[in-house]
Order: C-alpha cells, then sequence, then structure tokens
C-alpha cells in the first residue's frame, strides 16, 4: 500500500512508477470519473504518468496493453509498488492454438454466471465485447489489444471458411469494427453484448443460423474474421 503523498513525492524524483493492483480498479476516461474505458484486475501492472492537480485523481498506464485511463487517488490503498517490472510473455503460434480450449472454457464459465454488458468492463462478472474476450485469452496467458478495432487489426485475417474454434469474429460498419466475438465452431460465436442489440449480457449467436434475430441482426453488420497469432507485446 502506497500514500498519495508518498506516490506524488516519488513521481517527482522518477518517472513511470510500476505498481501491481491489490483488487480490481476502475479506470476513466477523464479525471472527474466520466466514461469507464477500462478495468484493472487484480495482480495487473499499472504505471503511473501523472497526478491531477487537485490530487483527486492518477492517470496510469495499464502494463499488458498500453492502455491509457485516470483512477480516483483514493486507489493508492489498493496499489503495491513493485520491483518486478511487468514482462509480457512471448509465445509462439503452435503455443497459442494449444491454449485455445482454455480461452474458450473461460468464455463459456463467464456466461454461467449472471452478468450483465457493461461499456468498459473487463474483469467479472460484467463485460463488454473486447473485454470478454481480452479477459478469455488473458486466462490462458496470452495478451491482447484492449479495445475490438486494436483486436481486429492485431489479428491475422483468415475466410469464413478457414475459421476455426478460438478465432474471432468482428463486426461494425464498411469503416471500422465496433463489436468482437469468439468463434466456437460449428457457426456458433460467444459474446457480451447490449440491450440495443437484444441481450444484456453474454450469450450465443451464430453465422450459419439466422433464424435467432439477434444473430440475424448481428449477421448485417459482420466484417471479417481474425486468428490471434502471437501474444501482444507493450510499447510503453
Amino acid at each position: 500500500m502506497v500514500t498519495l503523498d508518498e506516490l506524488q513525492e516519488e513521481l517527482y524524483r522518477q518517472a513511470n512508477l510500476e505498481y501491481v493492483c491489490d483488487r480490481p480498479i476502475n479506470l476513466y476516461n477523464t479525471p472527474v470519473r466520466q466514461g469507464l474505458v477500462t478495468q484493472a484486475d487484480k495482480g495487473h501492472h499499472l504505471r503511473v504518468l501523472d497526478i491531477e492537480k487537485d490530487r483527486s485523481a492518477i492517470r496510469v498506464r495499464v502494463c499488458k496493453d498500453d492502455y491509457l485511463g485516470w483512477i480516483e487517488a483514493v486507489h493508492t490503498d489498493n496499489l503495491t509498488l513493485t520491483e518486478a517490472p511487468y514482462r509480457a510473455p512471448v509465445l509462439t503460434h503452435l503455443e497459442i492454438q494449444q491454449r485455445l480450449p482454455q480461452v474458450i472454457a473461460f468464455a463459456r464459465a463467464a456466461m454461467s454466471v449472471n452478468n450483465e454488458y457493461l461499456w468498459g468492463g473487463a474483469t467479472a462478472p460484467n463485460y463488454d465485447c473486447s473485454g470478454l474476450v481480452q479477459a478469455a485469452f488473458y486466462s490462458a496467458g496470452i495478451q491482447l489489444p484492449r479495445d475490438s478495432y486494436q483486436q481486429e487489426d492485431f489479428t491475422e485475417r483468415v475466410s469464413q471458411a478457414e475459421l476455426q474454434p478460438g478465432d474471432l469474429v468482428f463486426f461494425g460498419t464498411p469503416r471500422r469494427t465496433s463489436h468482437v466475438a469468439l468463434y466456437l465452431g460449428d457457426g456458433q460465436y460467444i459474446h457480451s453484448s447490449g440491450k440495443d442489440h437484444g441481450r444484456n449480457g453474454i450469450g450465443l449467436d451464430s453465422i450459419a443460423d439466422l433464424s435467432d434475430p439477434i444473430s440475424a441482426g448481428y449477421q448485417k453488420l459482420l466484417r471479417c474474421f481474425g486468428r490471434v497469432a502471437s501474444s501482444y507485446q507493450p510499447k510503453g
């Protein structure tokens, strides 16, 4: 645990202090807690970048995916200075393929408990679409970028005919992806979606059987398919 005074003193002496979360912490788009952008789970590393002038908020970077956000200053009680900086795993394509059953098992287990769609949600039980996908891969030691459009850019393109369980399905507009799902096989995918699309949480849909109106609605937004071939390496 670190006090805010200690944190500020250390920040003045050296940049980019790294801490480990002792509990899940929300990250916001602004210092005044507007717009949840992601969540850092227990054990995740955060790098402190700045402290708001009124000392109410701290700007941080999530070490595993380079995501930026603001946390409440009270969360200094939930941070522990780490002597071992974060090191991202380096995996071969084969190692990733071997871990995909674990990725799928995590997503199915997340669906089996009560949950709701949460914009910015990246920790159990309430996820957004890319938060669920990121958490599922993280459970198997595979790192992905945070947002759906970043995940699309990170993966290798495959055709629908080449789809394998563990591939990603991307939805959106011709301009940009805005939604992601995890392919399970036999035309099914699992994803977390909101009320606007007929569901509020994690569920199954299909790219093959469009008799369900939710599946049919997402099919109209289908963009492309991607395969995770490497584990994300942070740039910061």
